[in-house]
């Protein structure tokens, strides 16, 4: 019995191949999206200039998705706290920076929020949308190991 079912498997099998039908159909390829990427917005922010600034869920390259694991921030407020400030380093390209320092009991340090105010990110592989801005990409402390921030900051 175990012969004739090997032999008809192998049978249905070479005669499936042999008349053109694949054993395995093979979906068509659906539109190629470049860089897949969450939009949605985390947190927001408002500077002393007026600007709107959002923090994008991302990837794991950029945004909240990339920084609350690379570099433990893990609360809005961290980030809201240093944007409340003015802008500490402008490249008049859309790239803003801004300095921010995390006080606790006899401890502090320093971090830095990284906003790309654009539509489109530098490299233009990512589109925020028609009247939309990017919004913060990378958040991270200094003076720390890896730029990782300690577990303090998250209460």
């Amino acid at each position: 019995m175990k012969k004739i079912t090997a032999l008809v498997v192998t049978a249905s099998t070479t005669a499936a191949l042999l008349s053109g039908a694949a054993p395995f159909a093979q979906a068509r390829p659906g539109p190629v999206v470049p860089h897949p990427w969450d939009k949605r917005v985390h947190c927001t922010a408002t500077d002393p200039d007026g600007r709107h600034i959002v923090t994008r869920f991302g990837t794991s390259g950029f945004g909240w998705n990339h920084f609350t694991h690379r570099h433990n921030i893990r609360h809005c407020s961290n980030l809201a706290a240093a944007i409340h400030g003015n802008v500490d380093r402008n490249d008049h390209h859309g790239r803003l920076e801004y300095d921010g320092i995390a006080l606790e009991t006899g401890r502090q340090v320093k971090f830095t929020v990284i906003v790309q105010y654009t539509r489109k990110t530098k490299d233009r592989l990512y589109d925020a949308g028609r009247g939309q801005k990017i919004g913060v990409i990378n958040a991270c402390c200094h003076n720390q190991r890896n730029n990782k921030c300690p577990a303090w900051m998250n209460p």
